[in-house]
């Protein structure tokens, strides 16, 4: 038996291109998140932009410096293990976060107030770093030993990076003093939060699943007042052994309310599921037009 090789279609331009915006995009917020507001008041980020911060305070050298060369070595170990195209995206943003905080060490800083800085710091350093992961790329190179270690390891990529940013925002409580490794830790969990943000959407969305004896009543309900295609799946009861139709549905997070009162108002004893889903692709999702 003859087996041919799986062609793998090369992305198009415009998705090149899309890719190299966000990515110059995320990596330029993360410049202005360090030197407009972390770095000025003395406030640091975990991984390799954590110790890049304290090797530029410790030495007097630009913080652009550390960034570039601290993250070469993970960039070979990216380019070796996990793929050219994560590599040369990493880079990429490494390279404007690195020119993007040299160009910006001048710029007067908008706030003295750390509890400010952490906060707004936080933020833009949140999105920025979501951005480019979101696309493609990394701009830490902790990132990068975590998902190697993940393979020879029990220990999770989120575990190996928690364990190192432990030790990292714990030094700058040597190196700035304590009260700013706490507001250290505070722009660390907002960053982490809008990282989280960023990559799953601000549109969640949420996977319904619903078991009831009028499943062709809720469904066409759904069709007629959310404007919601449903897709029915056979099941059997466990216990019973009673065959039972599935509901499977996909609604956004403003439409869960209006959906469960729906089913409510059908069969009171349905049995209702909720999840949350981080993105939607494909498929039917968009709204049809309510009549």
């Amino acid at each position: 038996m003859n087996f041919q090789p799986v062609s793998h279609s090369k992305p198009s331009l415009a998705k090149i291109l899309k890719r190299v915006i966000f990515i110059i995009l995320g990596a330029s917020l993360v410049s202005v998140g360090l030197e407009i507001f972390l770095v000025p008041n003395n406030i640091i980020d975990g991984g390799i932009v954590g110790i890049s911060i304290i090797a530029a305070h410790l030495s007097g050298w630009s913080i652009g410096l550390f960034l570039l060369l601290l993250n070469l070595p993970f960039l070979i170990l990216g380019y070796k293990q996990i793929g050219k195209t994560f590599a040369l995206s990493t880079l990429l943003g490494v390279v404007v976060m690195s020119i993007g905080t040299t160009l910006l060490h001048p710029v007067q800083v908008l706030t003295e107030d750390p509890l400010l800085a952490s906060v707004f710091g936080g933020v833009i350093l949140g999105i920025g770093v979501g951005m480019v992961i979101r696309y493609g790329g990394s701009l830490d190179g902790t990132e990068i030993v975590a998902i190697l270690f993940n393979k020879k390891t029990p220990f999770s990529v989120g575990e190996i990076v928690m364990f190192c940013n432990f030790f990292i925002l714990g030094s700058a409580g040597f190196v700035f003093g304590w009260d700013h490794a706490m507001y250290s830790l505070i722009a660390y969990y907002i960053a982490f939060k809008m990282i989280d943000l960023t990559i799953e959407g601000f549109q969640e969305s949420k996977s319904i699943w619903i078991i009831s004896e009028k499943h062709r009543q809720i469904g066409d309900m759904l069709l007629a007042r959310l404007g919601r295609g449903v897709t029915y799946l056979n099941g059997e009861g466990g216990y019973s052994g009673d065959e039972k139709k599935v509901i499977f549905c996909v609604v956004t997070r403003l439409e869960e309310a209006k959906l469960k009162l729906i089913v409510e108002e059908i069969d009171e004893h349905a049995f209702l599921a909720i999840g949350s889903i981080a993105e939607v692709r494909g498929g039917r999702f968009k709204k049809r037009d309510i009549h």
